[in-house]
């Protein structure tokens, strides 16, 4: 007797996602539909014909309703969308949420904040609404490694956009950026570069820290941090020393910026890993 199949309940990985991507673009689509039906279909298409921004929206309306080439993985949760359509989103919603920023500013500044709050009671909030769903937009294909967090255990590290993964039976590492696959390196001829610490961050002649430790500068309190949002920030390199390849030797495999804590250990727990294959 044949088995009846049986379906999770739990949704796919990266469903969510997909989900909120296409919910954005109907939206948009059923308010561009709305619009046009007040302005009148044939004023609209010529209107829009000769306006780069009305394709700019179009074109990104319609890679967020149909998103080609979606196929949300289980290996990959983070990243259910192909690496060109990620990218092509950010760029259309930039400008996108660029553009009706610019729009609103200019209306606020030529007719005064009465006439901006009666526009906005009339259009619903639309005009509030709209620059904030390009601003999720671009939230949402922001540059993510291919897994959220660290997992020393299971040698699988997560620095910035960057993801690297250790085998230590066939001692290689695997290295992705987002979710385009780098390359396959051999772990023994990968090392970690620590950038320089400042001047400012050298400690005294005694209170030198053992060569064991990495010598990467100390994180600051939070009150520093925000004094210092603007301030340049420490970026490591995972460098690549190949002898048995000419022209190979010292090749930088990627640089990131250390930008909070998580960062700073997912690299001090590599640079141990790395040491110890």
């Amino acid at each position: 007797m044949a088995r009846p199949k049986q379906i999770s309940a739990s949704p796919a990985p990266g469903a969510g996602t997909v989900f909120a991507l296409r919910a954005i673009g109907l939206v948009l689509a059923a308010r561009w539909a709305f619009s046009m039906s007040q302005m009148g279909y044939f004023s609209s298409l010529q209107a829009m014909a000769s306006s780069p921004w009305a394709c700019v929206n179009l074109v990104l309306i319609f890679l967020l309703v149909v998103l080609p080439g979606v196929k949300p993985r289980s290996e990959r949760p983070l990243h259910p969308l192909p690496q060109w359509l990620r990218q092509a989103l950010r760029f259309l919603g930039l400008l996108a949420f660029g553009f009706a920023l610019f729009s609103v500013c200019a209306f606020v500044w030529a007719s005064g904040w009465r006439r901006f709050v009666h526009a906005l009671a009339e259009t619903n909030g639309w005009l509030l609404v709209g620059p904030a769903l390009y601003a999720f937009v671009v939230w949402i294909c922001r540059p993510r490694a291919l897994w959220r967090r660290t997992n020393i255990a299971a040698r699988r590290f997560s620095i910035g956009r960057y993801a690297i993964s250790l085998d230590p039976v066939s001692r290689t590492a695997t290295v992705w950026a987002e979710s385009r696959k780098l390359g396959q390196y051999d772990a023994r001829e990968l090392s970690v570069k620590w950038p320089e610490p400042s001047s400012a961050n050298t400690p005294s002649a005694g209170m030198l820290s053992p060569a064991t430790d990495p010598p990467t500068p100390t994180l600051r309190a939070d009150g520093d941090a925000r004094r210092g949002l603007f301030a340049r920030r420490p970026k490591i390199e995972l460098q690549w020393n190949s002898p048995a390849a000419a022209g190979h030797n010292r090749t930088t495999v990627f640089r990131s910026p250390l930008s909070n804590v998580g960062d700073h250990n997912a690299a001090k727990a590599l640079d141990s890993s790395l040491r110890q294959i």
